[in-house]
């Protein structure tokens, strides 16, 4: 039996390796390793190493080796430790183009069913998407403006946002229309600690309502009102109110491109009374109104989890939120520019598409 080749330790490397030993965080294969040298730098061989320790000579003989020749940095993992992966090349291209593909009769393709046409296993397929971000089983929506004038309407209502006018009132003006007024078949079980609430899958339908609502910005008072329909006439109805609210202040009216809201009819109204400015959004952007965001709390607080007797009852429940909302209002603040904006069109702000 050979002898082995004495290790010799200097202070700085010794108390190093004490410490990995010592440390709760250090991984199990590294404190091995780091007593393996200690015991090899106090003049134990091998052997002795191997029965002290309960690991195999080859191992002591390894990391003593290893340690002799790169030092410290010899008892870190070598690189490329662990399972190499199984599917490269042609076979990883096959399963990416086999994903963008969809199967027959079906939509996407499921881990499992993909797995099954290659004939590999389901965690393949996995790894591979996961390692090119290819997610089959989700899907986004998207629509994009195809408005000649975007750039303009863009800046145009931007504009009143982030530099409302001294002297005026910019309201957000909109029609909430086909809240239903839906009884719940059974009462609600309330929340309670450990247990989210419950409601009835199936109900009694009496009816919609709709809901015209103008939100001042950036105060985010609303004036609002419900109806049993939303056409035209309903919508003077609604203009009378707002001239009823602010008799006097120059209004400038930010709309969606509604045919209600170009009416002839409203046309005539507006003017007849040349305080009124009117900004309509870009066809299908309609989220540019803030008004919608206001439609989107009052659903998620009020009408999403209710649960109404009749038409009236909703109106009431409308009405009685309407006035909670303007006692405590929360200002609303746009942030974006015009240039953020319509970077998501890929068009600058002068206009021109990339």
């Amino acid at each position: 039996m050979s002898t082995p080749v004495p290790v010799v330790l200097d202070d700085p490397t010794r108390a190093a390796l004490n410490k990995t030993v010592a440390a709760p965080s250090s991984q199990v294969r590294q404190v091995l390793r780091a007593r393996i040298v200690v015991l090899a730098a106090d003049g134990k061989s091998n052997h002795e190493i191997a029965r002290e320790l309960g690991c195999n000579i080859n191992t002591a003989r390894l990391w003593r080796n290893r340690f002799l020749a790169q030092g410290m940095a010899g008892l870190q993992d070598a690189p490329g430790r662990g399972r190499k992966p199984v599917i490269v090349g042609e076979r990883e291209a096959e399963i990416i183009s086999a994903t963008l593909t969809p199967p027959d009769n079906a939509t996407h393709w499921s881990a499992r069913r993909l797995a099954k046409k290659l004939n590999i296993s389901k965690s393949a397929v996995h790894r591979v998407w996961k390692a090119y971000g290819l997610q089959p089983h989700r899907e986004k929506t998207f629509k994009f403006s195809r408005d000649p004038l975007l750039v303009e309407k863009v800046m145009d209502i931007i504009g009143l946002y982030l530099n409302p006018p001294q002297n005026a009132l910019v309201l957000c003006v909109d029609e909430k229309s086909q809240i239903q007024a839906l009884e719940r078949t059974q009462l609600a079980l309330p929340l309670s600690p450990g247990k989210t609430a419950c409601r009835t899958h199936d109900y009694t339908r009496h009816g919609t309502a709709t809901l015209f609502a103008a939100l001042a910005y950036p105060q985010a008072e609303v004036v609002g009102t419900c109806a049993q329909r939303h056409r035209h006439q309903e919508f003077l109805d609604f203009l009378r109110l707002i001239d009823r609210n602010y008799p006097t202040e120059q209004i400038h009216l930010v709309l969606d491109n509604y045919c209600t809201h170009k009416h002839e009819k409203v046309q005539r109204w507006f003017a007849k009374r040349p305080r009124y400015h009117l900004h309509f959004t870009p066809t299908s952007a309609s989220w540019m109104n803030l008004v919608e965001l206001f439609f989107s709390i009052l659903t998620r607080q009020r009408v999403r989890r209710g649960s109404f007797t009749s038409v009236q009852a909703l109106y009431k429940a409308l009405h009685a939120y309407l006035r909670d909302w303007n006692e405590h209002p929360t200002p609303f603040s746009w942030v974006k520019t015009p240039a953020e904006v319509l970077a998501h069109y890929d068009i600058d702000v002068l206009g021109t598409e990339h």
